[in-house]
């Protein structure tokens, strides 16, 4: 259909404003849920360091009427330690950005500063979780790094082929061969963590694993309610024969571990919670520094398990 003449359309207008909504969308998750499902300790120095102990074996234990009392032998507690890591993200923002009128925020430092912070939790829960890694003391010009998670369960596992557990934090494992993830493995860990006196409470899978877990056929039958029009097909919680666990998905975690946690028995020790520090000023702009400094603490691995070297895809 030809247009009439003379219609001025917008395709001639030169002063129309843009059509820019005030609000940024942003899909990247900012869920962490090993560093806020634990507990929050405070560090004092740069090696953080704890204790653990245990109790002896129990024993039959008669004692005669009238006899003398025998001494008992005495252990010593064991001293525990992993690195503060120091995570930081720094932001410069010119001070014509920061004057000129911007759509979704009023200030870019402020917003760059709150994407800056979402960025680190997700760094902590990564180097906590999400790699495998052993503990770096550092030096003058080397950065501190604390060992993983994966450094650290060591008592109740389970390996692929070739795969080898680490060590107190400061020999990372050897990962083996993948294999598929069966409700037999995960029973198995789960059997080694009450044996050794553990009650875990959290199952924490990559995505992969999450989906393998609502496929384990267990004792339930699954049922499709015809008054919701729904099939329930995943498993949120796993009843086992010792206890209740929550099953939780983790991004950040890597894909081929499961981890079976007692979430009491880990926590996140930090020498430096989040600080802003303004940082000199060199030209016409502006720049600021978020920090933290923290470390993982295990409180005693022995009441956790880990299931490793699990397909990914």
């Amino acid at each position: 259909m030809a247009v009439p003449s003379n219609t001025f359309e917008t395709f001639d207008a030169k002063g129309n404003r843009e059509d820019l909504t005030d609000v940024i969308y942003n899909v990247s998750p900012t869920d962490v849920p090993f560093t806020t499902g634990v507990a929050v300790e405070k560090a004092t120095a740069v090696l953080h360091e704890w204790q653990t102990d245990s109790l002896r074996a129990a024993a039959a234990n008669a004692v005669a009427e009238g006899d003398d009392a025998t001494t008992d032998a005495a252990s010593a507690t064991t001293r525990l330690s992993n690195s503060c890591q120091i995570m930081d993200a720094v932001a410069r923002v010119s001070g014509t950005q920061e004057a000129v009128n911007k759509a979704g925020r009023v200030s870019e430092m402020d917003y760059q500063i709150a994407k800056s912070s979402l960025e680190l939790l997700r760094d902590i829960e990564f180097n906590i979780v999400g790699v495998n890694n052993a503990e770096v003391t550092g030096s003058s010009g080397t950065a501190r790094e604390l060992g993983s998670i994966t450094a650290w369960i060591t008592t109740n596992t389970s390996n692929g082929t070739s795969g080898s557990d680490g060590s107190l934090g400061n020999t990372a494992r050897t990962d083996g061969t993948d294999r598929a993830f069966t409700e037999t493995l995960l029973q198995t860990v789960l059997q080694s963590c009450f044996t050794a006196g553990g009650d875990p409470d959290c199952i924490m899978v990559g995505a992969f694993n999450k989906r393998a877990i609502s496929g384990f056929s267990g004792n339930a039958t699954r049922e499709v309610s015809a008054e919701h029009g729904r099939l329930h097909s995943a498993i949120s919680y796993y009843e086992s024969d010792w206890g209740m666990l929550e099953i939780v998905p983790n991004r950040f975690q890597r894909a081929g571990d499961c981890l079976v946690v007692q979430k009491d028995m880990w926590a996140v020790a930090y020498l430096r919670q989040f600080s802003l520090t303004d940082l000199s000023k060199t030209g016409d702009s502006q720049r600021k520094q978020l920090l933290v400094e923290c470390t993982l603490e295990s409180r005693n691995e022995a009441a956790s398990g880990a299931i490793w070297d699990l397909s990914e895809s």
